[in-house]
């Protein structure tokens, strides 16, 4: 009789493993795998910071539920998202993405902000963020999309909450871009290729009149003029230096012009510099 009981909790206990070994095989579904679930995880993702898992909920969110109701809040998240980890390109093509999926969205304004602000901090490495580095010696290849970016919202939305910060933004923007052609006129005049270095001097004064740069531009323009031997250009481009920048390091107390002092051009300190004029102080402008 013991035997048989022995045998029968056997069969029984081999049974219970049987069923067990099973049932696990099958397919379990996540324990939330809900479209609310999904989101409610990628805002608290993004509220703590942890934009990597952010993208990574919200890119499953619009997989799994494309035309749900979470799924354009998702989309537009999704390019902040991409933006605070520093992934631009992603950030940028979420940006188009939103924009050509819902032109009439009501923060449409805001996508085209994030844009603009990928554009923005698209050449800037990871040193950059925390040092200063003149971005003027760069290709603006990123800042002109940033000012193309900024110049959309401003003209479509000018009473846009963003709108504010997008102009200060264009300023700095511009600012940058003309110290760069001020960089490549300089460069051109050091190779003795002055018609190229006049050109550039000609479009910073024709295309950036309110920059700290204007004065350097017109500075190429005269010397570049006077290795060319077009005398009449030069004086033109130096009554005009003389006249709004009269106190510009190149220009003698007389309005001569000394091509060797302006090789030294203005000087400027270091926060000036890396502000592209914003802040900090210049001298001769």
């Amino acid at each position: 009789m013991i035997t048989n009981r022995i045998k029968a909790i056997f069969a029984l206990t081999l049974i219970a493993v049987m069923l067990t070994a099973c049932s696990s095989k099958e397919p379990k579904e996540p324990v939330e795998s809900t479209e609310q679930a999904y989101y409610t995880g990628a805002k608290k993702a993004l509220k703590s910071n942890n934009y990597t898992q952010a993208v990574e909920l919200l890119e499953e969110l619009e997989s799994r539920y494309p035309f749900g109701r979470f799924a354009e809040q998702a989309q537009l998240d999704l390019i902040y998202a991409h933006y605070k980890s520093f992934d631009y390109e992603a950030a940028r093509a979420a940006a188009d993405r939103f924009i050509r999926l819902h032109p009439q969205h009501p923060e449409l304004d805001y996508a085209y902000y994030l844009r603009g602000l990928a554009s923005f901090s698209q050449d800037q490495s990871f040193l950059d963020r925390f040092l200063p580095t003149d971005r003027t010696k760069r290709d603006p290849g990123s800042a002109k999309e940033s000012i193309s970016d900024f110049g959309i919202l401003l003209s479509r939305f000018p009473n846009s909450q963003y709108a504010d910060d997008a102009r200060v933004r264009m300023v700095y923007l511009r600012n940058l871009l003309s110290a760069y052609e001020v960089h490549v006129a300089r460069y051109y005049l050091k190779r003795q290729a002055y018609i190229a270095a006049a050109n550039r001097g000609r479009y910073v004064v024709e295309n950036f009149p309110k920059t700290p740069s204007v004065s350097d531009g017109l500075a190429v323009m005269v010397e570049a003029y006077l290795q060319l031997g077009m005398n009449d250009l030069a004086e033109d481009s130096l009554q005009v230096l003389a006249l709004n920048y009269p106190d510009y390091p190149a220009l003698g107390k007389d309005g001569s012009y000394n091509i060797k002092r302006s090789k030294v051009g203005v000087k400027r300190s270091l926060l000036n510099r890396v502000t592209f004029g914003l802040m900090g102080k210049s001298e001769g402008k």
